[in-house]
């Protein structure tokens, strides 16, 4: 429309026919957001009319007429609508539309009005966050600036909401419209108002200006059921429409998160002081066990010691460190003591319980509940990035179409503060009754708490319910999240420490190799029972020469580990023969080799022994057909064998070996053989001869036997099962090393402003240093 226009647009406009009235304010409202037009209209007198028609019209006529100031107050003019005698008059007429009026794109534009006028407060130069910062009005050709301000914020509501009292409950009852315009205009509307709130109340905006008027305020919109409404939003399939007020709401929860957690507990505040006298009450202190009255005193006794009577552990208690309960709430301050009382509150029982079962335990068994409140409140303050309030690149996470970015984005849990608190604090009563803590493993079961709410809250996505979550807390299974706990350990010393944790590695590892080896052969020193085949050849013999057939075999290493002492037994005797009674012997320094078909694999446990078969399947896994316990029956055909070789003079008879060695070929027993010792025959082509053949009754045996020959040989093991107990002591080492470790300990690198010459984080000087050193974890 031409400004040329504007004089018969305002005839039209102060016409009596409604008709006219209603197309004139229809083109006013596609027009009026340009500056040069709005500058003549204003100037023109088109606000008292434009304000006429908002007081005395209906239907369409007063929604084109509301969207028309809207739209002007977009580009930061017209504010002289709001200045005056009759400004009260306005705001009035605008709220009692939002309360009485049912049309939405009435709604819309009174709300939309409301946010412009209650953010302005927020800005001297133009309106708040809502609508965007504006350039100063005269720059726009506007003469808001000129004047001075009017009331704008909730000062300028506050009168009409005194006449209905009921506006910010239909505001928040508008957060479940169909209609996105309308949800998103009411959000907006309470997200001024809470910006306003937090911002002037010191002023006196909101009431006596003590700075606490605020925090009543927004405890009476939670109070109408605000959070409920904006988390269904957050899970809500209408994100995009409404992600902009709904970002700003989130920001502006860990404003408040953050403003509650920065006010100091104070005793000399009445509040407070109600609220750890509200602690203290709820705990039953009138109980004569916590009182500390026997149980059989009577009732002069208990008059004696009465139960006004002051209790030494008044606050320790209730788990609190000292007696002076205020000063433990320096880090979470009074959002800390918000969530404990407020757990204590909807859980009383439960908290009487709790503290009545740890008084029946050492001071130092008891879990400190009120330690582990304020513990859980920061876990969660640091989960939820609270003082990280600015949002990086919200308009390309807006653009992208992936529900992985809106869950990074958009966090509803942050609403269910104070219920994931309280499932947190049960977690923590959990996992410090499965670990058996004791007040020294406060931090460590703090830590396993960290890393389930990571878990937990932090992998969980938009959509999902926080009964869910509250359940998952519950059930995680402690062992676990102790593994997670040292993966996620491990990874951040890994970044911080490679190369050194590589070095420390190796190190353990050869430790607990060394550790291994002393086992296995410590299994030589204590001896042995294994069994033995009857020969092919004497199975047809008679009776008379079947009793030279000796079935057990015992071998025990010597004390000097220099020799293997071994005997035939015609049965398993109850004790295990002495070295003396052990009439063989062979010097491990003349061994050349130890050939096995123990396999290399893990065992599996569910194959039938008599199905596996050394001779047909050498690589099987090594089953053998037990005996039976006491020795009366012995299977003819055990398949686990080690088979100790040397080499032999020209003249040695394969005899003096016994039978059972003679049957057998160097590697031609198994998928096992170790290299030749270094008192092998230098001659052209030495002779190897088995000396001797064990056949151990199970694989656990096999592996002791055959890797411990194998280390008194100076050979690596090589059974499956060696080498995972050598993995499991090298891993529990430096896990164990690594627990050892505390943050503070870790390199961040020189502090800023930092002298060279010395403080935390300086590197220190290599001068007159080799490079001999080593780095102590």
């Amino acid at each position: 429309m031409d400004q040329a226009d504007i004089p018969a647009l305002l005839s039209r406009l102060a016409s009596d026919e409604d008709a006219a009235r209603k197309m004139a304010v229809f083109k006013l409202q596609s027009s009026i957001n340009d500056p040069a037009f709005a500058d003549v209209f204003i100037s023109s007198g088109g606000l008292v009319i434009l304000r006429r028609l908002i007081m005395t019209t209906a239907g369409n006529t007063l929604a084109y007429s509301l969207q028309s100031l809207t739209r002007l107050l977009e580009v930061d003019m017209g504010w002289d609508i709001f200045d005056g005698p009759t400004a009260g008059e306005l705001v009035e007429r605008i709220v009692e539309l939002i309360v009485t009026n049912p049309l939405v794109n009435i709604l819309r534009g009174a709300m939309s009005i409301l946010v412009a006028l209650v953010g302005r407060s927020q800005s001297s130069t133009g309106p708040g966050p809502g609508l965007g910062l504006g350039s100063p009005p005269e720059a726009l050709g506007g003469s808001a600036g000129s004047r001075a301000p009017g009331a704008y914020g909730f000062r300028a509501l506050k009168p009409a909401v005194a006449v209905y009292p009921q506006f910010f409950e239909l505001v928040i009852q508008q957060l479940q419209s169909a209609d996105h315009a309308l949800c998103a205009n009411a959000l907006m509307l309470i997200n001024a108002l809470i910006r306003d709130a937090i911002s002037s109340d010191a002023s006196g905006g909101y009431g006596t200006g003590t700075g606490e008027e605020w925090s009543k305020f927004i405890k009476r919109l939670q109070d109408l059921g605000l959070i409920r409404a904006v988390y269904n939003l957050l899970q809500s399939s209408a994100l995009q429409d409404l992600a902009q007020p709904l970002l700003e709401f989130q920001s502006l929860t860990k404003v408040l998160l953050r403003k509650w957690r920065e006010v100091r507990v104070d005793l000399e505040r009445p509040e407070h002081r109600r609220a750890l006298k509200g602690l203290h009450l709820a705990s039953a202190p009138e109980r004569r066990h916590i009182n500390g009255v026997p149980a059989g005193a009577d009732d002069g006794d208990a008059a004696k010691k009465g139960s006004r009577k002051h209790n030494p552990e008044k606050w320790r208690r209730l788990g609190f460190e000292t007696e002076s309960p205020a000063s433990e709430f320096e880090t979470a301050g009074f959002l800390g003591m918000m969530d404990l009382t407020d757990y204590v509150r909807k859980n009383e029982d439960g908290f009487q319980k709790l503290l009545l079962e740890h008084s029946t335990r050492p001071l130092h068994e008891r879990c400190p509940v009120a330690r582990a409140s304020l513990a859980v409140t920061m876990i969660l303050y640091d989960h939820f990035e609270v003082d990280k309030t600015d949002f990086d690149d919200i308009r390309a996470y807006l653009a992208l179409d992936d529900p992985k970015a809106q869950d990074k984005l958009f966090r509803p849990l942050l609403l269910q503060w104070s219920r994931l608190h309280t499932a947190g604090l049960h977690a923590f009563f959990r996992l410090w009754k499965a670990t058996g803590a004791h007040r020294d493993d406060f931090d460590k079961v703090a830590e396993l708490v960290r890393v389930l709410i990571e878990q937990v809250v932090g992998q969980a996505n938009r959509t999902k319910d926080v009964f869910e979550v509250e359940e998952e807390l519950q059930e995680y299974d402690a062992a676990r999240l102790r593994e997670i706990q040292m993966g996620l350990l491990e990874l951040s010393f890994e970044d911080q420490w490679g190369s050194h944790l590589s070095q420390v590695r190796e190190e353990l590892k050869h430790e607990a190799l060394q550790f291994v080896k002393e086992q296995r052969v410590r299994c030589l020193l204590a001896g042995s029972w294994f069994t033995k085949p009857m020969p092919q050849a004497r199975q047809q013999e008679s009776y008379n020469k079947r009793r030279l057939y000796q079935p057990w075999r015992y071998a025990k290493l010597s004390h000097n580990r220099r020799y293997l002492h071994y005997a035939d037994f015609p049965e398993k005797l109850p004790y295990d023969p002495g070295l003396e009674a052990l009439t063989e012997k062979i010097d491990l320094g003349t061994i050349s080799s130890v050939v096995s078909n123990v396999s290399t694999n893990p065992p599996e446990p569910d194959v039938p022994a008599d199905l596996t078969d050394a001779d047909s399947n050498p690589n099987a896994s090594t089953h053998t057909l037990a005996s039976r316990h006491n020795g009366a029956a012995i299977s003819n055909k055990p398949t686990t064998k080690i088979t100790i070789y040397s080499f032999a003079d020209e003249g040695l008879s394969t005899a003096a070996a016994g039978p059972d060695a003679s049957a057998t070929t160097p590697g031609g027993g198994g998928a096992t053989t170790t290299a030749s010792s270094s008192n092998a025959s230098r001659s052209g082509d030495p002779k190897e001869q088995p000396i001797l053949t064990l056949y151990p009754p199970n694989h656990s045996l096999a592996s002791e036997w055959l890797d411990g020959l194998l280390m008194l040989l100076n050979q690596a093991p090589i059974t499956a099962e060696t080498n995972k107990l050598v993995t499991l002591v090298s891993e529990y080492g430096l896990k164990i090393r690594l627990l050892n470790v505390r943050l503070e300990h870790m390199y961040d690198g020189p502090g800023a402003g930092e002298a060279c010459g010395g403080g935390v984080g300086v590197v220190p000087s290599r001068e007159g240093l080799d490079e001999d050193y080593y780095y102590e974890i």
